[in-house]
């Protein structure tokens, strides 16, 4: 698929609402081009869009990250992401300076929303709906992951705004999952090495704020998932910190999910279904949205060889909230 493509992974809400800090945000609009964003489409070849209701993603601009040393701005801007009440759902959000799509991409109606609440975040990480929309890049370089393959290279960002995610420990934390044998370097096709910021990237892997991960993925109805925009992997804090009900509590087993399954998608994997009832769901499952009978697995390799389902993904629902 052509460079430039979004993909959303879903992610069943946990209302942090109770635990947002400053709800009142300055109202502006932008164009939500992640209808083509959504990671529930069929395939991908890691640089296109995942579109929820479509057999094939369409293409679209890649919105890159900007280094500048240590702080990597994305240009959001201080209120320039409007918030208008607590249910952000259809409602336009802007974003100053972040890359616009420069083609017309036909906007389908929005996937139907679950109102069923997740359990509250930890109380360690707090957010706003909208951060500033500027990042803070890990500095540190991390070793070559992988014994064979193509090597990729990535930064790590964090939104400012985000209280109790160290972006450095994020980093470190970031670089243990995406090294782990039973990862995407596992079987000799890729090789990935974190990088800092004034080093070249080939992806970034942001963590946001729910509405700027709107702004940056192009779908400003969707608050809830995460998603991958061309090559910047986008981690919506609201499910890193608070995770899905379907996992029951295992956060640190729907983070892994939750990083492979989006970086899978910057590697070209598309979605795929659950193979067997019981069994582990692939990666590429969209297990944010449901598990429909497999259980959670948050990584490529089972017992040492590569897993996969079927393509195609499942009509679930996107929460709304976050």
């Amino acid at each position: 698929m052509p460079a430039g493509t979004v993909i959303r992974s879903g992610s069943p809400s946990v209302s942090n609402r109770a635990r947002v800090r400053n709800p009142s945000v300055q109202q502006q609009r932008t164009d939500g081009t992640e209808r083509d964003v959504s990671s529930r489409t069929h395939g991908t070849d890691g640089r296109g869009v995942h579109r929820r209701r479509r057999a094939a993603a369409r293409t679209g601009p890649v919105v890159a990250c900007a280094a500048l040393a240590v702080a990597v701005l994305v240009t959001v801007g201080a209120g320039a992401v409007r918030w208008d009440g607590p249910d952000p759902a259809g409602r336009p959000v802007a974003a100053a300076g972040v890359a616009a799509p420069t083609r017309a991409v036909p906007v389908t109606p929005a996937p139907a929303r679950s109102t069923t609440p997740a359990a509250p975040a930890p109380a360690d990480i707090t957010f706003p709906p909208r951060g500033t929309g500027k990042f803070r890049a890990a500095t540190l370089r991390g070793a070559v992951a992988g014994r064979a393959g193509e090597l990729l290279r990535y930064r790590v960002t964090v939104e400012d705004g985000i209280d109790g995610v160290d972006v450095e420990r994020f980093g470190r934390e970031v670089g243990a999952i995406l090294a782990d044998p039973r990862g995407w370097t596992g079987a000799g096709r890729w090789r990935l090495q974190r990088v800092g910021p004034d080093d070249p990237a080939d992806f970034t892997v942001a963590l946001t704020t729910p509405v700027t991960r709107g702004v940056l993925c192009g779908d400003v109805t969707d608050h809830y998932t995460s998603c991958r925009n061309g090559d910047r992997v986008v981690i919506n804090v609201a499910r890193w910190a608070g995770g899905v009900p379907q996992f029951a509590g295992d956060l640190d087993t729907y983070r892994r999910y939750l990083l492979n399954h989006e970086v899978g998608h910057r590697l070209g994997r598309g979605h795929e279904l659950c193979p067997r009832a019981g069994g582990p769901a692939p990666v590429m499952q969209q297990q944010t949205l449901g598990l429909h009978g497999c259980v959670p697995n948050a990584w490529p390799e089972v017992d040492g060889a590569v897993f996969t389902g079927p393509p195609g993904q499942y009509d679930d629902p996107v929460p709304t909230g976050w």
